[in-house]
């Protein structure tokens, strides 16, 4: 954000240096990224300076140059110049040796000491151009001035230079995105009196274009007010005007559109001025209009509504996205003689969903989605209006529309002194105490020995807790003012992070970056939409902000799942659909008492599994894939292979549920499509997530050592069919019982429910492994063996067995 500080000096005169104020402001909480100057013309035309030609003879060598000499107060020096119309007795603009040029046109130049044709020439006599004061080249520019010769230049032509600083402004300081909120601040710092914009002035001339006003919903549009201006002449802006457009990073349009960026930067109060004459049945509508309806907007994109953004409308059609972007055909033009001009307070939900959707970042959005005061509209309108007034020739044509049904009162907070010093460090006055706050517009009541209540203007959005309010005193005291102590203490006693548990996680993303994986770190901050449409997940659970950014940082995320699907998204929408992904992170959730935070590991697997060369095709990934990288993960770790139960529920259409010592470890699985689909994910995607806290417990240094078996392992495959009642858990365990000790373990590699299939039933597809420590298995043990397993199937399970 860039902050004039010419303006500010309107607001809070100051002898300070800019410097000094960046620091100032830097140490009460708005930290000034740099300062920079804005030139009016580039190079404020240093090193320019009056000269009278003295005299002007043909050059001996060339016929189109001439030999010149010019008395430029310092010194008399020789030029030689090309330009037709120089002539002996001209008082001109010299550029002198050392001195850089910034011409309308091309690149910038330094005049250095030349020969030109066999003649010395030490500076140039320049042309309107040439000085980047217009576009014309005729000849050189001729002053009409009385200035003694080496005068400089630049006090001819009004040559403004403006310090700008540039302030990188947090998230919860929206009352500081304006030079008056910035001004607010300065105030208190400096303990000055603040110098609003007097409107007293405003009135109205007549009633001639009243436009009728109605807001559907004040939920969306707290506060909409307007008038009607006409007689406007649009054209460009005054000088002044533009170079304040053009210091704070904007480009000059016209006088109607410049006056209304003039007062969104100045007073944070976002303006849209309409052409009065294209507002069909001169009413304004502020309602919601049906998705898909076409809308074309000032850009000259056409698009589609989705039916949540609010619209500024008249009895036929949108006109204005509200508090966002304005229509193409609804704006102020070169014909407009009559304008209707809105200001408003929009809701920040409703402005942020309608921004996003359509992709648009305007000035005006970014303050709407963080807040704007709903007491500024009718200022911002008045003062508007006498500006435009003065500067178009208008009249004011009908009474100020003000329509504000539930006025937002201010704050009240409870503050104890006891508080203020125990957070603060030291103890601060009450006097003092008050005399921050009130610098800061926030009035102390009710005052008794223990504390007081605060009452806070609704700007301040960043202020509801008493909290907040020591924050206010402490900036504004200063941090630099609480001084060191002798002794400090601290709890060593207090938790810190296991170290061992950071080496582990270091260990196991060395190993998953080494077999290809990359890692991912998203937000836990999410939707709450999510734990709406995912079954897996309960709503009851959810971790909610109660100041939130935006509806999509609304919840703190019960699983890493759709965070990383928004990365899978995005990825994929960039052609990178060939994805191998891990993240450790936190999930939250209510508990009976307070809150559950853990630390989960998650995997995603998507698109191939190898890329494509001469040696072979590729492979996509599959479910062994996923399930291979997870029991890589537990073998180097040292943990026993777990046990395992079938899931066929959201979020799965086929996983599994890991289990060791009987207690859940974490879940595997290819995701249903429903759920990608929450994230605008197409492809298949499997994915694990598995509980990193308590991997961490399992995990052993060193494991236990022993004897490669000399004799092989055998794997037999079968495929059960068996009601859907029926669980992998059952199924292992009739295994168990009937494989006896040459059965090692059992696993699970497809599942199947679908029309193939008779209704109620569903398909296993399972490996058993087989090996006998004593001896090489034969093929007849293998068969007694597996012969054992079927029929227990078929006897218990009524399993119909694919061979």
């Amino acid at each position: 954000m860039k902050i004039s500080i010419n303006r500010l000096k309107d607001y809070i005169p100051f002898d300070q240096s800019t410097k000094e104020i960046g620091d100032l402001l830097t140490a009460g909480g708005l930290e000034v990224e740099g300062i920079s100057i804005y030139e009016s013309v580039k190079g404020s035309l240093k090193g320019i300076v009056v000269g009278e030609v003295l005299s002007c003879e043909p050059h001996p060598n060339a016929d189109k140059l001439s030999l010149t000499t010019v008395d430029i107060g310092t010194e008399i020096v020789p030029i030689v110049c090309g330009a037709s119309n120089v002539a002996k007795g001209q008082k001109v603009p010299v550029a002198t040796v050392g001195a850089t040029l910034y011409p309308s046109s091309g690149e910038s130049f330094e005049i250095k000491k030349a020969k030109i044709r066999g003649e010395v020439s030490l500076g140039m006599i320049c042309a309107e151009d040439e000085l980047g004061l217009g576009t014309g080249h005729e000849g050189i520019l001729v002053l009409d001035t009385e200035l003694p010769n080496g005068s400089g230049v630049a006090q001819l032509f009004d040559i403004k230079e403006i310090e700008v600083l540039e302030i990188g402004l947090t998230p919860n300081r929206a009352d500081a995105a304006s030079h008056l909120g910035v001004a607010r601040d300065l105030k208190a710092l400096l303990n000055k009196d603040l110098v609003l914009t007097d409107v007293e002035a405003f009135k109205v001339d007549n009633s001639d274009r009243t436009i009728k006003v109605s807001v559907a919903d004040s939920q969306d549009c707290p506060r909409y007010s307007g008038l009607t201006l006409s007689n406007v002449k649009v054209a460009p802006s005054p000088k002044w005007l533009q170079d304040y457009i053009k210091a704070i990073g904007l480009e000059p349009i016209n006088n109607v559109v410049d006056i209304t960026n003039f007062i969104l930067h100045d007073l944070g109060q976002p303006l849209h001025a309409f052409d009065a004459a294209k507002i069909q049945g001169d009413e304004i509508q502020v309602k919601r209009l049906p998705a898909g309806t076409k809308f074309v907007t000032l850009d000259g994109k056409e698009r589609t509504l989705s039916g949540e953004e609010l619209m500024i409308c008249d009895n036929s059609e949108g006109l204005c996205i509200a508090g966002t972007l304005g229509g193409l055909d609804s704006g102020v033009s070169d014909q407009t003689t009559t304008i209707f001009l809105e200001s408003a307070c929009f809701g920040t939900d409703v402005v942020r969903k309608g921004a996003q959707f359509h992709g648009i970042k305007t000035d005006a959005s970014f303050r709407f989605e963080r807040g704007t005061d709903p007491n500024m509209p009718v200022f911002a309108l008045k003062m508007a209006a006498l500006l435009i007034k003065e500067l178009t020739g208008a009249i004011v044509s009908s009474p100020i529309v003000d329509l504000y049904p539930e006025p937002v009162a201010d704050f009240e907070i409870p503050v104890s002194y006891r508080h203020v010093d125990r957070l603060i460090g030291q103890e601060i006055g009450k006097e003092r105490i008050k005399q921050i706050l009130e610098s800061l517009e926030i009035k102390v009541t009710n005052e008794t020995d223990s504390g007081f209540v605060a009452i806070v203007k609704p700007y301040r959005v960043d202020v509801t807790r008493e909290a907040d309010i020591i924050e206010e005193i402490l900036r504004i005291y200063g941090f630099e003012s609480i001084p060191l102590k002798d002794n400090y203490q601290a709890d060593f006693l207090a938790e810190h992070p296991d170290k061992d548990t950071n080496k582990l996680q270091y260990r196991v993303s060395e190993m998953l970056a080494g077999i290809g994986y990359s890692e991912i770190l998203t937000n836990s901050l999410t939707k709450s939409e999510y734990a709406e449409k995912a079954s897996f997940l309960d709503k009851e659970k959810d971790v909610i902000i109660l100041n939130k950014l935006s509806e999509d940082l609304g919840v703190l995320r019960q699983s890493l799942l759709f965070t990383g699907l928004e990365v899978l998204a995005h990825n994929i929408n960039r052609r990178q659909k060939d994805l191998k992904l891990y993240e450790f992170g936190s999930v939250y959730a209510k508990a009976s008492e307070g809150y559950d935070e853990g630390k989960r590991l998650s995997f995603f697997l998507t698109g191939n599994a190898t890329r494509e060369n001469w040696m072979g095709t590729v492979k996509p990934v599959t479910f062994t894939d996923i399930y291979a990288i997870v029991e890589g993960l537990l073998t180097k770790l040292n943990i026993p292979q777990p046990d395992v139960n079938v899931v066929e529920s959201s979020p799965y259409s086929f996983g599994l549920e890991l289990m060791v010592n009987n207690k859940p470890l974490g879940s595997i699985g290819l995701l249903a499509p429903d759920v990608c689909k929450l994230a605008d994910v197409k492809q298949e995607v499997y994915f694990a997530e598995l509980d990193w806290e308590r991997l961490s417990k399992l995990a052993k240094s060193q494991g236990k050592f022993q004897e490669i078996s000399k004799f092989p392992e055998v794997r037999r495959d079968l495929s059960l069919v068996i009601d859907q009642e029926i669980t992998f858990d059952q199924i292992r365990q009739m295994a168990t019982k009937a494989g006896g000790k040459l059965l090692k373990r059992i696993n699970v590699f497809d599942m199947y429910k679908g029309d193939k299939l008779e209704e109620g039933k569903k398909a296993y597809a399972l490996s058993f492994y087989l090996q006998d420590n004593q001896q090489t298995l034969t093929d007849k043990v293998i068969d007694k063996t597996m012969g054992k397993l079927m029929h227990t199937f078929e006897k218990n399970a009524g399993a119909l067995i694919r061979k």
